[in-house]
This record gives structure tokens, sequence and C-alpha cells, in this order.
């Protein structure tokens, strides 16, 4: 059986790894061999078709599905989740020839209608506050890529990673947090509404794309994922379909970590960005500081503010994604784990988290955002505006069901009035919720 502490740091102590960084990754004197696994690049690209180290072109094939399976059994560490390992989907397909289950997934996500929606649902502030704000779409797409980056770093399912990512905000409802607060409370007494729960039923039962089942026929390790990603959360409810017992893949614990250090430094640049966040303010925080002194420090004199702000911001979210990577290779290697049944065993401590010293410092620069970011008056006085918009149109829905679109009407026997109405709310993009809001209450 393999050793995770073999694996990460040396191949003497791993013999299947070590023969083949003999093979692919000659070792570069002072380089870690964690570091080392982005050499050999992504897994759909792999090695094939590179140049050969003495100028020696050799032509590109195109890489088959079992061609990329066997690459992920070379490349990935043995605690990674394999394509070729998956459960599988609940409606059978056949194999695709060139994608692997997972990649195949992404594509069929990225393509969807409730991916295409979160272009036009907020994260933070409303896009009739600024084109230039961050969407909902927008932060899955920076989640996607920093966490891709990340399973790179500690040999995970890259692909596995990316789905996760893309699915992980396809439940919210428009107008953000408080959009989800408010649906919360209105079905309270109806089941209530969780957006990785909703997540679930969008990719199961309620995008239409095949005439012979509902749903997206995701892989069993994607659904899971969307539900078990964040599960360590108060009042997470994970189906028993699911096993509740079996804890989270890596790579779902991945795309959680890397998703809340992704919006912190970008709820940080578009607060900015609105006037909302004063810098002078924001230096009180020791986190910041350090960052923009690092920043000031790089840069030449007379560099402008904004500048050294975008700066800060990278050197702040390297410091996170580097302790994230840092901190889990050391918490794998120390719980002996081997491979994914040791991972979905495992209930002790996170394995991939924080050190206490950076998860303490970024706890503090969260509580201040709360308090003068996302509690500001000016935010405060567009969602409650927005909430507003969102009962008002649940009450009319519920008085008045046969306003609803036919499709919506269809599912009422079988999944209740106020479900079917909290899927319609929950679907709607903030600029369909305000049209719709205004057309109907001018009736």
């Amino acid at each position: 059986m393999l050793h995770a502490i073999g694996f990460l740091f040396g191949p003497q102590k791993h013999p299947r790894w070590g023969a083949f960084c003999a093979q692919h990754m000659p070792r570069k004197a002072g380089m870690p061999l964690l570091r080392q696994a982005s050499l050999i690049g992504g897994f759909s690209g792999g090695i094939m078709g590179s140049t050969a180290a003495k100028g020696r072109h050799t032509t590109a094939m195109p890489a088959d599905r079992s061609t990329l399976e066997e690459r992920e059994a070379q490349q990935l560490a043995p605690w990674a989740m394999r394509a070729a390992d998956s459960r599988g989907r609940d409606h059978h397909a056949a194999d695709d020839p060139w994608r692997t289950c997972f990649q195949r997934d992404r594509d069929r996500i990225i393509h969807s209608h409730a991916f295409r929606r979160l272009a036009y649902k907020t994260q933070v502030f409303a896009n009739t506050q600024g084109d230039l704000f961050r969407s909902r779409l927008t932060h899955t797409m920076e989640v996607a890529q920093l966490a891709r980056s990340a399973a790179r770093r500690l040999a995970l399912n890259e692909d596995l990673v990316e789905c996760i990512s893309l699915v992980h905000d396809l439940g919210h409802p428009p107008f953000g947090h408080r959009g989800e607060d408010l649906l919360a409370e209105l079905m309270a007494d109806y089941g209530g509404f969780e957006h990785n729960l909703q997540a679930l039923r969008i990719v199961e039962e309620l995008e239409w794309r095949y005439p012979e089942f509902p749903g997206l026929n995701l892989s069993y390790e994607v659904r899971e994922s969307i539900v078990k990603h964040a599960a360590d959360k108060p009042g997470k409810h994970i189906p028993r379909r699911f096993h509740p017992d079996q804890a989270a893949l890596l790579e779902a614990c991945l795309v959680d970590e890397i998703d809340s250090c992704t919006y912190d430094c970008h709820d940080i640049d578009d607060g900015l960005r609105a006037g909302i966040i004063r810098l002078d303010a924001l230096h009180d925080i020791a986190l910041w500081r350090g960052a923009w002194e690092q920043a000031s420090a790089e840069s030449r004199q007379g560099t402008s503010t904004k500048l050294l702000c975008d700066r800060a911001l990278r050197i702040l979210l390297d410091a996170f994604l580097t302790d994230v990577v840092d901190t889990s290779s050391q918490r794998i290697a120390a719980a002996a784990i081997a491979d994914t049944s040791d991972i979905r065993r495992h209930h002790g401590s996170p394995l991939i988290t924080m050190s206490p010293s950076m998860a303490s410092a970024k706890a503090e620069l969260e509580q201040w955002l709360f308090q003068h970011c996302y509690r500001h008056w000016r935010v405060n006085r567009v969602f409650h505006s927005a909430q507003r918009v969102l009962r008002d149109l649940f009450t009319f829905y519920i008085d008045h069901p046969d306003s609803l679109p036919d499709e919506h009407q269809d599912r009422i026997d079988a999944c209740g009035l106020h479900r079917t109405v909290s899927d319609y709310l929950a679907g709607m993009t903030d600029r369909f919720a305000i049209d719709e809001h205004r057309q109907l209450m001018a009736l």
C-alpha cells in the first residue's frame, strides 16, 4: 500500500511514484517534489506533444478517454478521485470516447440554463449598481481557476475540482445571500431552502436537456460534492443516498476552502471600487496591512493607489492558497492517508484547511468585511428593497398559481405549490425578478 508521506516528500519512500518522477519529473535542486508536479501540466494536456529536451519535436496525437484515465492513474495522488473509479450516473449513458466522465460533467454544467443565469445574479453588489462588480458567474469562474491551480499543486483531480467549482453556486436565488435568507424564511414550514440542496435539485430535476430523463445526469461524485463540500457548516443536510456517514472527497473540501479565499479578496476589490470600503480603515486589519506593505516594498515609488491595491490583493490571495496547499499537504501526510477509502472514513480534523494562524487572521478580515461591507447602509438599502420584491412575488404566486408559466404549473401536483414557487423564484435573475415585480404589482 502506498504511503502518504512518501508520495509527498520523496520518491525513495514511494516506489511507484518514484519511478514516475524518474521518468517524467527530473529533480530540480531546491524544489520540493510536491511543487514539481506542476511541471507536468494539467491532465487534459499532460506531457504528450511536448518538445524533447534535445530539441527533437514530437508529433502530438489526440488523447482518447482511456489515455486520459491512464494519465490520471499515473499523475494523481493515491487519495485523489480518479474518473475511472467513479460510481457512475443515475441514468445509463455510453462513455464518451474523448472525455473522462468529469470532463463531460463540466461541459454539461457550462451549457446548462442555470449556469448562464449566474451572469445576472448578485454576488454582493447588485448589477444595477455597476458593470464591473462580481456576479455569481464571475465569482464561480474565479473559484474554478484558483481551485484548479491548488488541485494541481496537491495532485488532486483538477477536472472534478472544476466541476464542483462550476456547480457550487448554481442554487443561489437572485439578490445574493439576502435572497437566500428570505426564501429560507418563507419556506421554513415547507421543507426549507438551502442553496446547495437547490443546486442538487437543479442538476437532478429542474434542468431538462434530454428527452429520456430530467436533470443533467452528472456523475455521483459531482452530485455528492454539491451537498458535502460545505457539510461542516451549521444546518447542512445530506440526503441518505449520498451516505452522510462518509466524509467528503478532498476535491470537494478544497473547493469549499478556496471559495472563501476567493470571495474575501474580490469583495475587498469590489468594496473599494464601490467606495464602500475605506482604504485607511482596511489598514487596521493585520492581514491586509502586511499585504499592502509588501506590495509597496515591491513597487516603484509613485505607483498609483489602484495598482498597489491590485498587487496587495494578489499577494493576499497567493498567501491564502500557499497556506492551504502547504497545511493540507502536512495534514494528509500526518494522517497516513493511502487512498480515497481512507478519505471517506476520515472524520477527524479537516485534511484540507489553513494553518491556525492564517485561519485566525482570515476570520478577523471576514468579521471586518461583515461590519464594513456586507452590512453597509448602501448595501442594506438595496437588499431590503430586493427582499420586498421576492416576498411580494412569493405571495402573489401562492395566491395566484395560475399566473405561473405552464411548465411550473405542471409541477405543482408532484412538488407542492410552495416548492414550485420557490423553484421558480430561485431560478430568476435579479433583473427578471425586478421586471416581473414591476409588471405584476402594476396590475
